[in-house]
């Protein structure tokens, strides 16, 4: 026999062992049963504390927002709210979630007040405890004026400055009647901007929204009643509405970052990272 034709021949067995190895690996892989499906998943994001820095929950909106395995977002709020801009900034970031078509689902903690209502406004349910507390819509500045301590000490300030208004705001005087008009036109502002959002997003008319936009804090029960939460739960109540409007059948699957403490934040306190800097803040 020639050597062409035993190569030819090794070459033809190779061929069906592969051919035939195939077909029956295809076989194995269709009929071992099905595996739990983890595609669709829930991501966790806790909001705690003061609004100052909205790196975190931005980040974390972000990522899970563009997971593929992630199909809704569910929103832990136990905030009293914040400063203005952190506040949108986080609204703005899930608002973009929503256009990756990601689900986002809220649930107040014992306090979700003010800008932590603010950034509940764009979920598609908000769940709160009975005796959660929200509301307090509105804006509020607050400016020290040390200007008569530092005269009992004998310490006096005094400022070289390009216009009338370049120091407005100092805690180094008392504020000038025209001061007071400009600042409480920027609060203003930034109220109009709460109120908007809140009939944007609620689907409120702006009568109801602005009949209860005093200030005043309200529960869970008592909000469901002029549509600024949907309906009452827990944390676990929310988790199962976020499953099943994604489709999840049985336990959800919840993926969470655990918790980094910087030392950032040990060495520096709200206090002292916004003392005598005046800002603008949705808190009660």
């Amino acid at each position: 026999m020639r050597k062409s034709t035993i190569a030819l021949i090794i070459v033809l067995v190779v061929f069906s062992y592969v051919i035939f190895g195939s077909i029956l690996i295809s076989w194995l892989i269709r009929s071992q049963p099905k595996l739990p499906s983890f595609s669709k998943n829930l991501a966790l994001i806790e909001v705690e504390g003061i609004i100052a820095d909205p790196r975190v929950v931005v980040r974390q909106i972000k990522k899970y927002s563009k997971n593929p395995a992630v199909a809704a977002l569910v929103l832990r709020i136990d905030s009293p709210g914040g400063v203005v801009s952190a506040t949108q900034e986080i609204y703005e970031e899930i608002k973009r979630a929503k256009e990756r078509e990601k689900k986002i689902i809220v649930s107040m903690g014992s306090i979700a007040a003010s800008g932590g209502y603010y950034i509940a406004t764009p979920a598609d349910i908000i769940v709160a405890n009975p005796g959660s507390v929200t509301g307090s819509i509105g804006v509020k500045m607050e400016l020290p004026i040390l200007e008569r301590l530092f005269k009992k000490i004998g310490i006096n300030f005094e400022v070289i400055k390009s216009k009338e208004h370049k120091d407005i705001g100092s805690p180094f005087r008392q504020m000038t009647p025209r001061e007071r008009a400009l600042l409480q036109d920027v609060v203003n502002s930034a109220y109009e901007q709460f109120i908007s959002v809140i009939v944007e997003n609620r689907k409120l008319p702006e009568a109801t929204v602005r009949s209860i936009a005093d200030g005043r804090i309200l529960t869970g029960e008592q909000a469901i009643e002029f549509g600024l939460v949907d309906t009452l739960g827990s944390l676990e109540d929310a988790l199962r509405i976020a499953a099943n409007m994604v489709g999840i059948k049985g336990e959800p699957r919840v993926m969470r970052e655990r918790k980094r403490i910087r030392i950032t934040d040990l060495l520096f306190s709200q206090l002292a990272r916004n003392l005598l800097i005046p800002k603008l803040k949705y808190i009660p």
